[in-house]
């Protein structure tokens, strides 16, 4: 009886101590089906239908719209720390209402939660009674257990903290708070006559592209319809801002109008291997190779994220939006260019976009999806914030690190003594050649999952560079991936230590 007695004023101390030294430990309700199970309880640890959660603050519920209703996929702890300012969880609809998620930061906030489908009264969904709860009760052994998890969860916050800290110090950032200016290089109309169109060499959802002949030299001449004219003025608008000439970004030549359509068109310099999707379908690559049309490719999209200065002229930061290996073009010297402008948006600072509003569109008040299998978690669920447009750039770094990857696995060099796998876009493999966006929201945002890396690529020598850089780059949180910056530094380390 004494025993037991120690025991319990040992625990009731313990438990004493938890408190006041993690007194900000949120606490979620827990219902998580069996295919994301494994990875959510790595957000916490799960004591019947409650979870103490270990790095964030937040609880979050994933819904998807089953026949009108919506049927739960996730109730837990959210798996990194993200913006979550109400208290209660009101669920917000995504993407044609096929897709509903809610955050809030209060205990047990996820276990009520509210949806209001279009003309209908609000529906509740699930929710946990205090009674309930209370049933849940800890035993001394499991509140021991948490604990020790809270003393890890503590080491894994300062952890990611750190990496953060190390990566923003490390790695340059482009300011936003630059002075107004609104110039733009006015290019030459062109006349039509002057183009001689050859062969379709591509066809999207926005343009035809032809190869052709101008002024004695082979052009890329793409052709957008009437309907498509504001893909056509946005594309203008980034290739006539003043030092948008670089070896990483499609030559621009001019731009016109088709006399007897009204369609527009967009003259370019000709890439001879077309584009990325197409050169990797047809062609494996050493390690230099790989590195070249990686680093070429890293360099174009630093420069397009650069804001720079130069006399009178000042290009401001843009992102990209539609970053794809459709949307890459591959040239005769086997570097990699930049193009497709059309989804693309000119990053000003607040006093810029109050005096260049007639120019430019902001980011306020909207995220659009661009090529599915390259769009960021972050941007697939919607939890960007719409105030910053920052995110613009970390969702092209994603991307870009999905490209980086697709290059590799075409990469000879890599795959010695096996055979190189056929090209495929990223989670082609995982979720087929049709992908959705409900499976790719459960399988990129709720599971955290990425392409798959080969389990031989760790016994090379340059093998865990490979792979720190995709993690950094396709992180899930989009503060800690890297800048496009420091994607090009790591690329030059890489190719100076491990020169095959």
């Amino acid at each position: 009886m004494i025993l037991q007695q120690q025991w319990l004023l040992l625990a009731v101390e313990c438990i004493c101590i938890c408190i006041s030294s993690q007194s900000s430990l949120r606490r979620c309700v827990f219902q998580v089906t069996s295919q994301n199970y494994d990875k959510y309880t790595t957000a916490g640890n799960v004591i019947g239908s409650v979870q103490l959660c270990e790095n964030t603050q937040c609880c979050v519920g994933y819904y998807l719209i089953v026949n009108g209703q919506p049927k739960v996929d996730v109730l837990a702890c959210d798996m990194v720390e993200k913006s979550c300012p109400s208290a209660t969880c009101k669920a917000q609809s995504h993407f044609n209402n096929r897709f509903l998620k809610c955050v809030c930061n209060a205990d047990l906030c996820n276990g009520n939660i509210t949806w209001t489908p279009e003309s209908e009264e609000p529906l509740h969904t699930y929710s946990y009674s205090a009674g309930e709860i209370l049933k849940m009760a800890v035993p001394l052994a499991v509140i021991l257990l948490v604990m020790f998890i809270v003393i890890i969860a503590a080491k894994r916050r300062n952890l990611f903290k750190e990496k953060k800290e190390n990566l923003q110090s490390s790695c340059d950032d482009y300011s936003l708070s630059s002075p107004c200016s609104c110039q733009t290089v006015k290019s030459s109309e062109i006349d039509f006559s002057q183009i001689e169109l050859q062969q379709i060499v591509g066809q999207g959802h926005f343009a035809t592209v032809f190869q052709g002949k101008y002024n004695g030299s082979v052009v890329a001449v793409k052709v957008l319809p009437a309907d498509w004219k504001v893909k056509f003025t946005t594309e203008k608008g980034i290739f006539e801002l003043p030092l948008m000439t670089h070896a990483g970004i499609v030559h621009f030549l001019g731009t016109g109008r088709k006399p007897n359509d009204n369609s527009c068109f967009i003259v370019l310099q000709f890439a001879e291997y077309g584009s990325l999707h197409s050169f990797l379908c047809k062609h494996t690559t050493s390690w230099m190779s790989s590195l070249k049309l990686c680093q070429s490719l890293s360099q174009g999209l630093s420069y397009l994220h650069s804001d720079l200065h130069s006399g009178d002229g000042h290009k401001p930061p843009v992102a990209h939006s539609d970053l794809s290996s459709s949307n890459v073009l591959v040239r005769a010297d086997g570097t990699c260019v930049l193009c497709d402008f059309g989804c693309s948006t000119i990053l000003r600072s607040r006093s810029e976009r109050r005096c260049c509003q007639s120019h430019t569109t902001n980011t306020e008040g909207h995220a659009q999806l661009g090529t599915l299998h390259y769009t960021s978690p972050e941007i697939l669920e919607g939890s960007v914030n719409l105030n910053s447009s920052g995110f613009l750039m970390q969702a092209d770094v994603y991307a870009l690190g999905l490209l980086l990857w697709e290059i590799w696995m075409r990469c000879s060099d890599l795959f010695e003594g096996g055979v190189v796998p056929q090209h495929l876009v990223p989670y082609e493999l995982e979720l087929g050649a049709n992908v959705t966006l409900e499976s790719l929201i459960s399988y990129v945002s709720h599971k955290d999952e990425r392409p798959s890396i080969p389990k031989h690529w760790e016994l090379l020598p340059q093998g865990s560079a490979l792979e720190e850089l995709l993690a950094d780059s396709w992180d899930c949180e989009p503060d800690a991936r890297l800048t496009a910056h420091c994607v090009v530094d790591r690329l030059v380390s890489l190719r100076s230590s491990h020169s095959l």
